[in-house]
């Protein structure tokens, strides 16, 4: 009997499964990256979403015991979070983003993007005044970034573009999970290949790991579509394009905002001329920078 098999003989309730996950999640060394930051949190995530049951649950909901049912599914969730190193997300087929819940598997990126503090905190104060009629959501893999902006713009009408067939299958379970077809679409384009000018605001969150990153990534990463992490040696790839082919796509006084990552260091090396505006940000991520369309079309707009 393994030690899987003996914990659905010997724990009985909800915080028994807790406390061996968070175990088991310390003793393998596990990576956390895609939702959590420690062991206890990615086990109470694991286990609550997995019972279905909210991640704040009381004392007394914590006691609870578990049918025979409940049980197999945990031990079996939690065992392949320790030896196949999946994410916690792709078990649950969960992840929060800006406060909303979207699905997620395989085909797409675990949402973790600082850009979620940009819908809440930078685009108001930024738009101010100014209205947001159509929004892009470029690279959009699930569809997070661009459901969650119409938070700040609850009228917009959205594009979630990308490359990838199957992310813009995710990104259609998201737009239908909340009820979004009146307004959101999503289109199989190479970044503005399929795309009509017109928005007023493009948000992009596009492969940027360089090469030497990706080949060091822990192992939950390679969970991941490589295609949506690497772009080159120095990770930058797409993100030229999108710089050159953006103004086309803005109205006047529209907004690009590009998440880099850790990219940012070849950004400022390869762009040795341009004053990039580098966001801060209250809740942890970097790399994120913002131009208008006058400074794109002065910047890097084609002769």
């Amino acid at each position: 009997m393994n030690r899987y098999e003996q914990a659905i003989e010997q724990l009985h309730t909800i915080l028994d499964w807790v406390r061996f996950a968070a175990s088991e999640f310390e003793r393998n060394e596990l990576y956390f990256g895609h939702g959590t930051d420690n062991p206890w949190d990615e086990a109470m995530l694991l286990v609550t979403a997995s019972l279905h049951m909210p991640f704040d649950i009381s004392k007394e909901q914590a006691l609870c015991r578990l049918i025979s049912d409940e049980k197999h599914i945990l031990a079996q969730r939690i065992e392949r979070r320790v030896n196949e190193r999946i994410p916690v997300a792709y078990l649950i087929n969960q992840a929060w983003f800006a406060g909303l819940p979207f699905y997620v598997d395989d085909r797409v990126l675990v949402p973790r993007s600082p850009l979620a503090e940009v819908i809440h905190q930078y685009l108001p104060s930024w738009f101010e005044g100014r209205s947001v009629d159509r929004l892009l959501d470029l690279c959009c893999g699930s569809g997070c970034i661009g459901i969650a902006a119409l938070q700040a713009f609850p009228d917009a009408q959205v594009d979630l573009a990308d490359l990838s067939r199957d992310a813009l299958d995710v990104a259609e379970i998201n737009i239908d999970r909340h009820n979004l077809w009146h307004q959101v679409a999503a289109i199989e384009s190479d970044l503005f290949e399929a795309l009509a000018p017109g928005y007023d605001l493009i948000l992009a969150n596009p492969p940027y790991v360089d090469a030497e990153d990706l080949a060091d990534m822990p192992a939950e990463y390679h969970h991941e579509p490589e295609m949506g992490l690497g772009s080159g040696v120095d990770g930058l790839d797409i993100t030229r394009r999108i710089l050159t082919e953006a103004a086309k796509y803005l109205n006047d006084e529209g907004v690009l905002v590009v998440e880099v990552g850790n990219s940012w260091i070849h950004m400022e090396e390869a762009f040795p001329g341009i004053p990039f505006q580098w966001l801060t940000f209250e809740q942890g991520g970097d790399g994120v920078f913002v131009f208008k369309k006058e400074e794109l079309q002065q910047y890097f707009a084609e002769n």
